[in-house]
């Protein structure tokens, strides 16, 4: 009947509830060959960020960083582990975030405050100027014995969704639309409101069965003749499938508030997108804060160490109160762990 509402989540999927926050949902796009995965995450999110006192644009790029890699961590088969870090000559200089299949997310970041305020005072501070030039490397560990595999890319002040489909493009040769985004709610709470932070992102793939489909120019600086690429580095001499054109004119009209609005939600957001070609949903992948760290496994660190080596750590640092313990702290979670010297065997003479 003309004018008659349809329920865009019924639309998108006859069978599987909406997933809600901290949960990945894989989508494929039939018509356009195109598979993918989307996620908000909330409160697994917010207790990354909220162990430590970071400002705020440096909580949102750290945000950004823990989407993309749930994200790609999300995709693995096998029992491991996908670490996504940068390092830079930026404020932020260093940022790490790994994901542990099937569930695990844990990410931190190390800043230089004054930089910080200098760059603020700048007038400056977006995403791509808080990390500035260095590199993003995404590696695949298998756990075990197994071989790592790392990927790596040149950050140049684009941004991590820049980084990541340039990754993508010349070390996996598939062509790929990201989009991150990050944002600091207010939430009621007793006697006024409480912050939290919320994220999102999306990543689409043209994955045809012809794999000819696929094919894209060389990125700038290969072999191609002068003049090939234009303003945006697109291949002017080779168009795309028309196919994957439209899908990554879609994508590109996501905007930063749809990725991150709990009133949206995964489901919604590719109605809203793919509503006119078909999207299937597929059972989505829960996503949870959890550290790997122990005390079992410092522990096996510090029997690595010489007797000389443990007893100046026994020395202490920080005053009476910590001489003869050794401190560690998890730089993920926070987590504190204290040893003494008969814990680690064996004594010393003082």
């Amino acid at each position: 009947m003309s004018g008659e509402r349809v329920d865009p989540l019924s639309a998108v999927s006859q069978t599987l509830p909406p997933a809600g926050e901290d949960h990945v949902v894989p989508f494929h796009v039939g018509a356009l060959d195109v598979r993918g995965r989307s996620v908000q995450l909330g409160p697994a999110l917010d207790a990354i960020i909220s162990r430590h006192d970071y400002p705020a644009p440096v909580a949102a790029v750290l945000a950004e960083i823990v989407v993309l890699t749930v994200l790609l961590g999300a995709s693995l088969k096998f029992n491991g582990k996908f670490i996504v870090q940068t390092q830079t000559d930026g404020p932020v200089s260093f940022m790490v975030a790994d994901f542990a299949s099937p569930d695990a997310i844990r990410a931190y970041a190390r800043y230089d405050a004054d930089a910080l305020e200098a760059m603020f005072a700048q007038g400056k501070g977006d995403a791509g100027e808080l990390l500035g030039s260095g590199a993003l490397a995404m590696t695949i560990d298998h756990g075990g014995h197994d071989r790592r595999y790392q990927g790596v890319v040149e950050l140049t002040g684009d941004g991590l969704e820049d980084a990541a489909c340039r990754y993508f493009r010349q070390s996996e040769q598939i062509p790929t639309r990201i989009r991150l985004a990050a944002a600091e709610m207010l939430v009621p709470a007793d006697g006024g409101a409480a912050h939290s932070w919320r994220a999102g992102g999306l990543i689409a793939q043209f994955l045809p069965d012809a794999p000819e489909r696929m094919r894209q120019g060389d990125l700038p600086g290969g072999d191609a003749p002068e003049g090939l690429y234009d303003a945006d580095d697109a291949f002017a001499g080779d168009q795309d499938d028309e196919a994957w054109a439209e899908a990554k004119a879609l994508v590109d009209t996501i905007g930063d508030d749809e990725l991150t609005d709990p009133n949206v939600g995964v489901e919604r957001l590719l109605y809203r997108l793919f509503h006119e070609a078909g999207v299937r949903v597929y059972q989505p992948l829960k996503v949870v804060d959890k550290c790997s760290c122990s005390r079992d496994k410092i522990a096996a660190v510090l029997d690595n160490f010489d007797d000389s080596e443990i007893d100046e750590a026994l020395r202490g640092d920080g005053g009476d109160d910590e001489a003869g313990v050794i401190v560690t702290k998890c730089e993920f979670c926070s987590a504190e762990y204290r040893f003494t010297r008969e814990e680690l065997g064996g004594t010393t003479e003082r």
